[in-house]
């Protein structure tokens, strides 16, 4: 049995617009592509500012939400992968977001 994989060219993101349904991302290439925002609990649960507040990196390949320590990929996005984020993982983020305490990976795990 033989196995042929598929090389993806990821373009970059050139616009990301997050609205309180979908997370838009416009690439270098011309294309837009939309998902739900239900596929990312912690953009759901943002303030607008927080959605807007995105940065890329790698290439523009990768989308950054400082103040909710969230990374998504284009590849991700073009792929139609929602987050891999636990229940636990997300339960814990909320809660110390409810409570004013840093959320970050390193600050949860100090936490325990």
């Amino acid at each position: 049995m033989t196995t042929s994989t598929v090389e993806l060219d990821v373009p970059g993101a050139t616009r990301i617009t997050v609205t309180n349904t979908l997370l838009t991302a416009e690439l270098a290439d011309g294309r837009v592509i939309s998902v739900p925002l239900l596929w990312y609990p912690r953009l759901v649960h943002a303030t607008e500012d927080e959605r807007n507040n995105w940065e890329l990196h790698a290439g523009s390949r990768h989308i950054h939400w400082a103040d909710l320590d969230e990374d998504i990929s284009v590849e991700g996005l073009l792929a139609g992968r929602r987050s891999g984020e636990s229940q636990a993982s997300l339960k814990r983020w909320l809660g110390a977001r409810l409570a004013g305490r840093g959320f970050t990976l390193h600050e949860l795990r100090r936490e325990d």
